[in-house]
């Protein structure tokens, strides 16, 4: 008994100082939001309000100052973030995860993110006002580096904290960059169908432009030997492992006054980009005698990407034209140093990089480069030492100015002014929305657009020897897509093709029409549109073409084969009306039907592992509608069955007995329980959150969440053997400004401001998103500085 008692007090000790040491590492490693601290390099007092969500407001007496004190709060909120995303481009992943982050290290390292970003720096006038601007927003956050509290993940990986450069900044901003691209994802796989299938089967893959969908309308005031499946196959690999999210798509719309309720302009946007524990974008609001913005911050980027004041707004969405293109070389026949080129030979370079691992040596390793880029095959081990394969990409090939880019849109006040700035934006492809307190709306879809010869197909990857398949030339801005106050009185994009501007169309990685057909016929039915209406309408989750795709399939069923509750599920599934409740089951049996309709089309030619890189794409999202509307098709004939010509409707009858019987073995008999909010969930994952023990303390949910793929709440996932359509992408915060009552303009972020476990605004966000509520985004100056907001004063040192 009396050891039972020991043990009981020595296991009370162990729990006290377990507390203990939990409320230490809690007051010692959350941010400071309140209180007085000393930053070095302030002119004047710079005072940061924070609102009941965590959201700096920065009242300084001059820019510098402004944003040295966002370098500080930026960092104290989100510091493992901003180590994280720089390190991609400089092949710093394996000194954090381990080796098995080498592969995708070599693949950013050769890409040339790094060699880019310092060949930027080295060209920068030191005295230009965004140079001054990002080195103040430096300094404040390598004084939080040297001054604040460790975040704890640096503790667990075993990290030490560093200063960041200039180099970091652009470092962040190249992969965004590459995230935006699909080049990578589709040539390779385009060209093994090509090279092993033939070139049929090209035809029915909406691989190029369609005259028929729904694209962004132009306007303009008058006054103005196969190696592609290996090299797929490794950067699919590569990427896996990314513990960042990639960007995916976006919405956006601008209404003009003709067209909203009080005759002011109403902007809406929503990035898709994948979801991640922290949130991808850290919100605050700068105030200077001579500058405001409210704005969204990518980890590390001291410029807003999207933003607004009381005179303009703006926002983005991918633009998914084509900046990428793969080469085929041909190696000299005796001298491996060298390559073809038009008219002779040439020595590749070679280039070598060492990379820290985690818990072992460093490692070397070097590639050869080409006039087009790297060459893949010393990269991505796939390839072997056959057929070189080189990567040709924009952002690397011409000048970067997207630091002074990103200054300019940020402190631009009118559309003069705006677009002026958008020349200097070469990659990533952005269609960049715009709308202000004097009634213009505009839409601008910018990048360096080039010219290829018409018989070339970018889709594919090119001949590099020849010089037929090259760029011929480089367009100047003004035959970008675009449209500027046009008389239909809106803009808008959904990642959708734009029409040709003089009968020029530009090749890209769009997607379908789903998104934008459902903005466009909403947006059209009204004249009356105000800020509750398109708080609405950007939660919207229904499909105008999901429901003509199951109607196209159930032409093709023979229903005699059917049970009764086969039957009776295909008449729920008739009168479905596209949208995703999360107590419905048509949604759940239409995408396994979709996702088993694939399979069998293009599985069965593709095998496994490249029709899993098939789903990765966007054009097997824009091939579903019309191959479920077609009715011959190549690839319906399966390989494994000679004897036996099949067509669409035994496919279209295997692809919904598979479905109903898979439905059946997951989630049970009753189709009634075939519920949404069973198979549609969201978890935000921190990298951390990978390992099982921390999982609930580092990640935020699951939920069931409303919407789905390519639905104006695109809420998306993966179609996969498993099932379980777990939410991967969608909305990265929903943003309207209205500058009818711009003080009371809205936004969500989907779990919240803090990437700090420790912090109150961790997860503050996440409830709210996930039922579609916003919050204020505060511009008023007598509610932000309520007595019940934290104050966290800076002063000089």
């Amino acid at each position: 008994m009396k050891l039972l008692k020991r043990l009981g007090w020595i296991l009370m000790v162990i729990l006290g100082l377990g507390f203990l040491a939990g409320v230490f590492a809690y007051q010692s490693l959350k941010p400071d939001y309140d209180g007085v601290k000393s930053l070095a390099g302030l002119a004047a007092q710079v005072d940061v309000y924070y609102d009941p969500y965590g959201v700096p407001h920065i009242y300084g007496n001059t820019e510098e100052d402004a944003f040295r004190a966002l370098g500080y709060v930026h960092a104290q909120d989100r510091l493992w973030q901003m180590e994280l995303l720089r390190r991609v481009a400089r092949g710093g992943l394996s000194e954090v995860f381990g080796k098995e982050l080498l592969p995708t290290d070599r693949f950013f390292l050769a890409l040339g993110i790094a060699e880019a970003s310092r060949d930027a720096v080295s060209a920068l006038d030191r005295q230009r006002p965004e140079v001054v601007l990002s080195q103040a927003y430096l300094d404040g956050i390598n004084e939080f580096i040297a001054s604040g509290p460790t975040p704890v993940e640096f503790y667990l990986t075993g990290i030490r904290k560093t200063p960041f450069e200039l180099e970091d900044i652009h470092n962040a901003i190249g992969y965004m960059a590459f995230s935006f691209a699909m080049a990578h994802k589709t040539d390779p796989l385009l060209t093994h169908i090509r090279d092993s299938l033939g070139t049929a089967y090209l035809e029915d893959l909406e691989i190029g432009y369609d005259s028929l969908v729904t694209r962004i309308r132009n306007y303009e005031p008058a006054v103005k030997d196969s190696v592609a499946p290996q090299l797929l196959g490794a950067v699919t690999a590569a990427l896996a492992p990314l513990p960042i999210p990639q960007f995916i798509g976006s919405n956006s719309w601008v209404i003009a006054p003709p067209k909203t309720r009080n005759g002011k302009v109403i902007l809406a946007n929503d990035p898709h980009i994948g979801f991640a524990q922290p949130s991808v974008w850290y919100e605050a609001h700068l105030s200077t005698p001579n500058y405001e913005k409210y704005g969204y911050h990518l980890a590390g980027i001291p410029f807003p990407l999207l933003g607004h004041n009381r005179k303009a707004a703006y926002g983005l969405t991918m633009f998914e034209n084509d900046d990428l293109d793969f080469y085929y070389e041909q190696p000299h026949p005796s001298d491996s140093n060298r390559y073809a080129v038009p008219g002779g030979y040439a020595d590749y370079d070679r280039v070598t990089h060492s990379i820290r691992v985690k818990d072992q040596k460093e490692v070397s390793f070097s590639y050869k480069r080409t006039r087009h880029g790297p060459v893949m095959n010393a990269i991505a081990k796939q390839l072997g030492p056959g057929r070189p394969v080189s990567m040709s990409w924009i952002y690397t090939r011409l000048e970067n100015k997207l630091l002074e880019t990103l200054y300019g849109l940020s402190h631009a006040d009118d559309l003069q002014g705006f677009q002026s700035a958008l020349p200097g934006l070469h990659a990533p492809g952005l269609n960049v929305m715009y709308g202000d307190a004097e009634g213009n709306v505009a839409w601008w879809a910018s990048a360096k657009l080039y010219t290829m010869p018409d018989s070339v197909n970018t889709k594919l990857i090119l001949d590099g020897s020849s010089g037929r398949e090259e760029v011929q030339e480089y367009l100047g801005f003004h035959e970008n897509p675009k449209a500027i106050n046009p008389p239909w009185n809106y803009v808008y994009s959904a990642n959708n093709q734009p029409e040709p501007v003089g009968g020029k169309a530009y090749p890209g990685y769009y997607l379908p029409e789903n998104r934008a057909r459902r903005i466009v016929d909403i947006l059209e039915s009204k004249d009356d549109w105000d800020r509750k209406s398109v708080s609405a309408m950007i939660l919207d989750d229904r499909s105008p073409v999901n429901p003509e795709i199951a109607i196209d399939l159930a032409k093709s069923l023979d229903v005699g084969k059917l049970t009764n509750k086969q039957i009776k599920l295909l008449d729920n599934l008739s009168r479905w009306k596209g949208n995703y409740p999360l107590k419905t089951s048509e949604p759940t049996f239409f995408h396994r039907w979709v996702y088993f309709f694939l399979k069998h089309t293009f599985g069965d030619k593709l095998g496994e592992i490249h029709f899993k890189e098939f789903l990765a794409t966007h054009f097997h999202k824009r091939a579903i509608a019309p191959m479920a509307a077609r009715e011959h098709s190549v690839w319906w004939d399966r390989k494994h069955t000679p004897d036996i010509v099949e067509g669409k409707q035994e496919i279209v009858q295997l692809a919904f007995q598979q479905a109903y019987e898979s439905l059946e073995e997951q989630l049970g008999k009753d189709t009634g329980l075939w519920t949404w909010e069973r198979v549609h969930q969201l978890e935000h994952e921190h990298p951390i959150g990978r390992v099982r023990l921390l999982r609930s303390f580092f990640n935020v949910g699951p939920f069931p969440v409303r919407g789905s793929r390519e639905v104006i709440n695109n809420m998306g996932f993966t179609y996969g053997e498993h099932g379980d359509n777990k939410v991967t992408h969608g909305p990265s915060t929903r943003r309207i400004v209205d500058f009818s009552d711009i003080e009371n303009s809205l936004s969500i972020l989907p779990t919240g401001q803090s990437g700090n476990p420790f912090s109150v605004h961790y997860k503050d966000q996440a409830g709210m998103y996930v039922d579609g509520k916003f919050r204020k985004m505060l511009l008023n100056k007598a509610e932000i500085t309520r007595p019940s907001n934290s104050l966290l004063i800076f002063k000089p040192d």
